[in-house]
């Protein structure tokens, strides 16, 4: 219940807020969000996504789940406070970012041990998902690939699979425009939104 609560009172703050935005406004700054006069247009991953305004209702163009609240959530501060940062082709590590270095030890447990042992146990799943979400194989890693995560921003992920001396490690990285387009807070669930997925699919 309380979990519930701390998901919901941020949700409803920034429901409030998007219901008073500007659609043209946020199209102005967003040439790649889509805007239809009802409906906003995004793509998270694959996964084309519209949403109402001013009403904030979510649904899948294809059809399937409507994204659970922590991801509805993090589409609203998307909405509501992104910036249209330029990808320079740059990898950047969350340790290489802003604030990255404070919340190194939260992030190493909730995202890098997550994505280790979810996936360092099953590579090939790991590998099939991964290119169910459109991922390119990168060589890098036992496994790894570059996946498009939600407008011009995207992430890479590897996996190493560990043996009888080390255990299963993972790394993940984000475009450089990252750093001024997120807040460390929607980077770290970025990469949960991001295991997530790929989680779903294997």
């Amino acid at each position: 219940m309380m979990e519930n609560r701390k998901e919901a009172v941020p949700f409803a703050h920034y429901v409030q807020l998007f219901r008073q935005m500007n659609p043209e406004a946020l199209t102005a700054r967003r040439q790649d969000i889509r805007w239809d006069g009802k409906e906003f247009y995004v793509n998270l991953m694959g996964r084309e996504l519209g949403i109402s305004h001013p009403d904030y209702e979510i649904r899948a163009l294809d059809g399937g789940s409507v994204p659970a609240q922590t991801v509805q959530t993090f589409l609203l501060r998307y909405l509501l406070e992104s910036k249209n940062i330029p990808w320079l082709g740059k990898w950047k590590t969350f340790r290489e970012m802003p604030w990255g270095e404070v919340y190194m030890k939260a992030y190493s447990g909730r995202v890098l041990s997550r994505a280790a042992f979810t996936f360092g146990q099953k590579p090939d799943a790991f590998r099939s998902a991964c290119e169910k979400l459109g991922g390119e194989p990168i060589n890098h890693g036992d496994a790894g690939f570059e996946i498009p995560f939600l407008g011009n921003y995207r992430m890479r992920i590897f996996i190493w699979e560990g043996d009888e001396e080390f255990p299963p490690s993972a790394q993940i990285l984000y475009s450089d425009n990252f750093a001024e387009g997120f807040t460390a807070e929607d980077r770290v669930v970025a990469a949960d939104i991001l295991i997530s997925a790929i989680r779903a699919q294997m």
